[in-house]
């Protein structure tokens, strides 16, 4: 049954069927074809795999962004963003940087982050005389951050299939989110003194007040969030409920930019993206367990046992597989059908399921920026009409090394994931 899956699933991804529809009929076809079990199980698993309250906060999660977004909290915490980093040779692109990590505490996605922080630099970095390829290949580079630093949709993913806390995976993400940053706005210092790009005016204390008092009811998003869900006061799906509430409060009382059209499209906007995503979990969840019924994890976990025991060289094994993977897949597929093919192996090797989880998301975040899916860089290549995919690929390879060399320390300095969560 698993090759008969795996052979289909190929024939599909090469005949450029989406990823959904790809892995619900490869798995079908596996089961109507070796008829071992009865087909209704395919419906059967697929409600399964979405039946569950915490993945709830999938969908909380996407409108309160989207509600943030149309707001006008992006705006409000670029304007925060320029007044702290604006000035130093290569600001801008700072801004850009450090915005998307100020909007990744809020949204979890990372298009979202892309699209909302992006919307508003790309232009604003090429008004300024930076490259059009560079301003685009940073926000795919720094959208990459929404799905690291929480609350993240992918970790929810995670601690639903590992059965891993979701509270923890959030606390393991806040470290390597930064050093992500951190590491792009380095890139971008480097970048902006070989190519001239200065920054912009040194900001007045006045100014930095004001953008601050502005801003401040964004900024307190992510505090009510992880701090109801760290001191236990509700659950992430609840804690995504009231990003729901408080982004539509804020929006529509405070700043007074939400309209009831702009609300409408958040809804709807956040209504596709969800059936997308839901979609790709509940169809891998078939996949998932069509592999698991041919005791595939067992297999491959024998397979990897007998070529190394040692812990380090695994993780290296790991992150190789899992960066192909992610060239190829969207990374909550990924996440459904890989990680309990890993789970045995990790827990026989006493590596931490959170640090593994952290691992795994940073390698799938990666795949965000590597063709042919690379679904940073077509979000942000659709902010900009004059710049061709080559180029933004081009663009992106600084970026994505100091991402890769980020991935390393990650993964063998398990302290940076687990020192909040210890």
């Amino acid at each position: 049954m698993s090759d008969i899956l795996m052979i289909v699933f190929a024939v599909l991804i090469v005949l450029n069927v989406p990823l959904a529809i790809g892995m619900g009929l490869s798995s079908l076809a596996a089961i109507a074809i070796t008829a071992k079990v009865p087909l209704f199980l395919v419906a059967q698993r697929m409600f399964t795999g979405l039946d569950s309250f915490t993945l709830l906060a999938i969908p909380l999660f996407m409108i309160a962004g989207r509600l943030m977004e149309r707001g006008g909290i992006s705006k409000r915490l670029i304007s925060l963003a320029t007044n702290i980093v604006g000035s130093v040779t290569g600001g801008l692109a700072m801004v850009a940087v450090l915005s998307c990590m100020f909007f990744a505490a809020i949204s979890g996605s990372a298009p979202a982050t892309v699209v909302a922080i992006g919307a508003i630099m790309v232009p604003a970095m090429i008004k300024a005389g930076y490259d059009k390829d560079f301003a685009v290949a940073l926000m795919a580079a720094a959208g990459t951050i929404g799905v690291i630093i929480p609350p993240s949709i992918p970790f929810v993913t995670y601690g639903i299939s590992m059965s891993a806390s979701i509270g923890d995976l959030f606390k393991a993400g806040l470290i390597p989110g930064m050093l992500m940053g951190l590491s792009l706005m380095a890139v971008c210092y480097v970048v902006a003194k070989k190519r001239g790009y200065k920054g912009a005016a040194r900001p007045t204390l006045k100014g930095f007040l004001l953008s601050l008092k502005e801003s401040i009811w964004g900024l307190m998003m992510p505090l009510i969030i992880l701090g109801g869900i760290y001191g236990g006061i509700f659950t992430p799906t609840e804690a995504a409920a009231v990003a729901c509430v408080y982004s539509l409060l804020v929006g529509a009382f405070i700043y007074k930019e939400l309209t009831f059209k702009e609300m409408i499209t958040s809804f709807s906007e956040a209504g596709v993206t969800s059936a997308m995503v839901m979609l790709i979990i509940s169809t891998a969840t078939v996949m998932g367990w069509v592999l698991t019924t041919e005791q595939i994890p067992i297999q491959v976990a024998t397979s990897i046992s007998a070529l190394t025991q040692s812990p380090v060289v695994f993780l290296l094994l790991v992150n190789i597989v899992l960066l192909i993977t992610g060239c190829f897949m969207e990374l909550n597929a990924a996440i459904i059908i890989l990680g309990p093919i890993f789970l045995p192996l990790i827990m026989k090797m006493g590596i931490d399921p959170i640090h593994f989880g952290v691992i795994m998301v940073a390698n799938m975040t990666i795949g965000l920026l590597t063709p042919p899916l690379g679904v940073n860089l077509f979000v942000a290549g659709s902010l900009e009409k004059g710049v061709t995919f080559k180029k933004i690929v081009i663009a992106a390879m600084p970026f994505l090394m100091v991402l890769l060399f980020d991935l390393v320390l990650l993964t063998y300095i398990p302290e940076l994931s687990l020192f909040l969560v210890r």
